[in-house]
Parts: C-alpha cells; sequence; structure tokens
C-alpha cells in the first residue's frame, strides 16, 4: 500500500493531506480565521473563580474567555484535589491572577477553548510536562520488556524535574537522541518563561507548529512513502527539519502546472466531504446528519441487493459501512459522539462481528475512540476524541438564504407569506401594494391561482401588482403600500388576475 503525504499552501491557508493508494484518509484546512490555537501558551487573566464548578475562566486574548478545571491547575499552584468522601477544596486562584495556561481544546461552535495550567512540549519522540511528577510510556507499546527499559530511560531524563511521555516513536532512536531533545524541550519551557515574565495578558509565549510540521511530528514516517510539498517557503522548512533524519529522501517539491491537489486526484475528495451522502462500493450508502450534540450515521442497502439471503446481504453491507464510517470519521474529522443506525440483522454473531469490524478500523485512528456493544434497535454508539472543528465547518458557510437549515420554503407556504403581507399593507389603509418577487414563484401564482378568492372577494376594490425579477432569490420578495391615484411602475409590472 502506498501512503503519501501532501502539503500546500493558498496564501496563508495550508492544505494537508494523508492517502493511502491514492485514497483520502486525513485532511487539515488551517486558515487565517480558524488557525488551530491547540498546544499555544498564552499569558493570562483569571477573570473570575466558581468554586460550585471547580473552575476560572481565563481572558487569554481570544474573542471568548477559557474554561480552566480544577484538575488542569497544578498542585503547585495551590489545587490539591480532594480525598475520596471529601467536599472539593477551593481553587487557591483569584480573579486578577496572572497566569501562564495552554490550549488543550480549540474553541468550537459556542463553546470557548479549554485551557490547563499542566503545560506540555510535544516533540517527535518525547513529550515534557514542566509540573508533572511522574513518567509514562505509549500504550501502543505493548512489549513489557521494551516498556520497562523505556520507563527506565524516561526516570533518567526527568531526574526529579518534570515528567516526560515517551511516544511510539521513541523505540527507534537511542538514548542520546533522547537526551537531546529533552534538552530542546526544556529550553522551549525556560524561554516561555521568561516571555511570559516580559509580555502582557494575552499574548502568546509559545506557538505551537503549523499543522504541516504537526503532522511531521505526530506521524510515524516510516509508515510513510512520499512526502509532496508545493511550497517552496514550507519545503525548505521540512527540509530543513528532516534533513538529518532517515526519512528525508521521501521529500518531494512539487512543480508541476496543474494545482498539486488537483493533479492527485485529491481535490473531488475533499469536495465530497460538504455531501452528508457517501456511496459505498457496492451501491449501498450512508446519510451522515450533524446536529449540535451527536453525529448520526445512516446506513442504507441503496441499490445494493446481494446473491444470496437477506441476511447475507444486510451483514456484508453492514461491514462494509462499518470500514468506511472509520475513514470518514477521521477524514471530516467528526467529534464527539457518533451513533450508527446499522440495518438490523437477526444473528448475534453477526452484530458482534459489525461492531469488532468498526472497533479494528477506528483503532487506526489518532485520536481515541471508545466503542460501546450494539444495541437490540441495531444502534452502535462511539465517542471520538474532539480537538477542533470538523472539516465540514471549515469548507462551508451558512447560507445567507435558508440560514443553514439546508431547505427553502414551499411554493404554497411562500404564497401565503406573500399574502399575509398584501393583506397587512391593506390593514394599515392602502389601496394599492406593489410586490417584487422571484419570476419563478409569480409564474407559480398565476398558474395556481394562488390568490383569486381574496381577489374576487375583499381585495375587489384594491389593486395588487406584481414586479417579477429573474434575479431574485425564490424565497426574496419586497411588498410595499402605495395609495397614489398614479403609480409609476416597470413594463414588467402585472396586476394581479
Amino acid at each position: 500500500m502506498q501512503k503519501n503525504m501532501y502539503f500546500d499552501y493558498f496564501g496563508t491557508d495550508c492544505f494537508a493531506a494523508v492517502a493511502e493508494d491514492g485514497k483520502l484518509v486525513e485532511f487539515h484546512l488551517d486558515t487565517e480565521s480558524s488557525a488551530e490555537i491547540a498546544g499555544n501558551i498564552y499569558k493570562g487573566r483569571v477573570v473570575n473563580v466558581l468554586d460550585g464548578m471547580q473552575a476560572a475562566f481565563v481572558a487569554f486574548g481570544q474573542p471568548k474567555n477559557g474554561y480552566l478545571s480544577a484538575g488542569d491547575i497544578p498542585a503547585a499552584a495551590g489545587y490539591e484535589p480532594a480525598s475520596e468522601g471529601e467536599l472539593p477544596r477551593s481553587l487557591n486562584v483569584k480573579a486578577g491572577d496572572e497566569i501562564l495556561v495552554q490550549v488543550t481544546k480549540s474553541p468550537i461552535g459556542t463553546k470557548g477553548a479549554r485551557l490547563s495550567m499542566n503545560l506540555s512540549f510535544v516533540g517527535k519522540n518525547l513529550i515534557f510536562m514542566p509540573t508533572a511528577e511522574f513518567c509514562a510510556i505509549s500504550r501502543k507499546i505493548e512489549e513489557e520488556e521494551l516498556r520497562a527499559k523505556l520507563i527506565e530511560q524516561a526516570e533518567k531524563l526527568s531526574g526529579g524535574d518534570g515528567g516526560f511521555i515517551l511516544r511510539t516513536n521513541s523505540q527507534n532512536v537511542t538514548f542520546r537522541e533522547l537526551k537531546e531533545e529533552a534538552k530542546y524541550l526544556r529550553g522551549l519551557y525556560a524561554a516561555t518563561q521568561e516571555a511570559f515574565a516580559k509580555v502582557s495578558v494575552g499574548e502568546i509565549v509559545y506557538r505551537d507548529a503549523d499543522v504541516h510540521a504537526r503532522l511531521l511530528r505526530d506521524y510515524d514516517l516510516s509508515d510513510i512513502d512520499k512526502i509532496y510539498i508545493g511550497s517552496g517557503q514550507a519545503f525548505d522548512s521540512v527540509e530543513k527539519a528532516i534533513r538529518k533524519t532517515r526519512y528525508k529522501n521521501k521529500l518531494i517539491r512539487y512543480t508541476g502546472e496543474r494545482e498539486m491537489f488537483d493533479f492527485f486526484n485529491l481535490e473531488e475528495q475533499v469536495y465530497a466531504l460538504i455531501s452528508p451522502r457517501v456511496e459505498l462500493e457496492n451501491g449501498a450508502y450512508l446519510i451522515f446528519d450533524k446536529t449540535e450534540a451527536l453525529t448520526a450515521i445512516d446506513v442504507n442497502t441503496g441499490r445494493f441487493t446481494g446473491e444470496k439471503a437477506l441476511e447475507d446481504t444486510v451483514f456484508a453491507t453492514n461491514l462494509l459501512a462499518a470500514k468506511e464510517i472509520a475513514r470518514q470519521v477521521r477524514l471530516r474529522n467528526t467529534g464527539g459522539i457518533v451513533v450508527v443506525d446499522f440495518i438490523d440483522m437477526e444473528s448475534d454473531a453477526h452484530r458482534d462481528a459489525v461492531v469488532a469490524e468498526l472497533e479494528k478500523y477506528l483503532s487506526q485512528d489518532r485520536a481515541k475512540c471508545n466503542v460501546s456493544p450494539m444495541t437490540g434497535l441495531g444502534l452502535v454508539q462511539f465517542t471520538r476524541k474532539k480537538f477542533k472543528n470538523d472539516n465540514v465547518v471549515l469548507l462551508t458557510k451558512s447560507c445567507p438564504h435558508c440560514k443553514g437549515s439546508g431547505l427553502i420554503l414551499s411554493d404554497a407556504y411562500l404564497s401565503f407569506r406573500i399574502q399575509i403581507a398584501i393583506k397587512r399593507c391593506f390593514a394599515d389603509g392602502y389601496n394599492s401594494v406593489i410586490v417584487e418577487l422571484n419570476a419563478g414563484v409569480f409564474a407559480q401564482i398565476l398558474a395556481k391561482r394562488r390568490f383569486s378568492d381574496c381577489v374576487k372577494g375583499e381585495w375587489r376594490d384594491k389593486r395588487v401588482y406584481m414586479i417579477p425579477h429573474r434575479t431574485f432569490h425564490e424565497e426574496y420578495f419586497t411588498v410595499r403600500g402605495d395609495n397614489n391615484t398614479v403609480l409609476t411602475l416597470p413594463e414588467t409590472a402585472r396586476l394581479l388576475y
């Protein structure tokens, strides 16, 4: 399987992707208006403390104040977790305190950022936690003998001064390389402390890596075959960072005439993320429905009828759906609660197999996922750790006409609203009403004779003129009253009936 990375810039916006055999499995977009701030460290000021919530709100230079939980305040700052059975202790921070805070979760929708005073500095092989008193090993390293060896190395690196987490890639490097990286990360912390003393509240004191640097840092590059970069500046930066590693030969500067994402057939796959419908290889399909609280996914057999019994057809569709759902939530960066409505199956063995298939492919996700057993209704719930807005939010904006609902008014209801506006003008004492509206809506009003009863009845002594416009949106119309004896109207104006 060919697994490649792609990075390109459009102005200050960075597009990043990972594809397996040309099929997109991960996509990231960092724009100036929605840049990822998770990992950044700021000088903040405590705005208020809510002992009842065991939390504080902190101003740190963003439009919305951040949320600081008591558990994210280190003991050195005065917070000590209550023992079992004890009442929670008060947070030993107060309004007006200036503190060093790191964003652990970017603002999402109406929610502000999640903050922590337990700082961490992430490297390729290590995570340095200056306020921690423990060391740990990546859970992906399962061999007990290797874990014991690495934990011993981590404790040597710590020396009782802060904690270290050895990442998965740490098993592939020497202890000398780990020591060099640990020294570098400690230097970042020292520089952050110096900056904190000099800057004003709200200023950033440490910026985490750009999206291309984060992916290169967080991915196991031994699994990557080629790294294509379309930006000369980004290429120079990445080349400098990995020139001394064994991955330097994987780097390729793309200089083709076509846009890189277009040349590698990635753009159409990115555009497809906007659609709620996802086609499966066998003719079945998925429907994604995102709400504020959760994402619902419906599995449908579509055109797939199978060649065997119904149960086998359904089982084959659900297995294929489980694999694609795992890819789609990763690709769309869907976070939070996800509920999947699989097609009903009678066999308990088939139910268990579908859940196992979903768990298998979700385990390949870099975000943590937890899957619950299938219910009697064929529903499977799982959670995926949410770091930032999903990609559909980043790639779209709310429609100014449908207000984000994805729907427009029916002809009958729209005509009813126009009738209400006309009657309102007559009630206000006008004898004539001029309506400007979409030409198509006007045509169906005439064809359906929508207002004929009113014209023959209560409007028989009134005048209603309609002016159709081909450029008007279907839902847009204006209604105004006029009491002049002579009206100046365009040639397209029509007296209703």
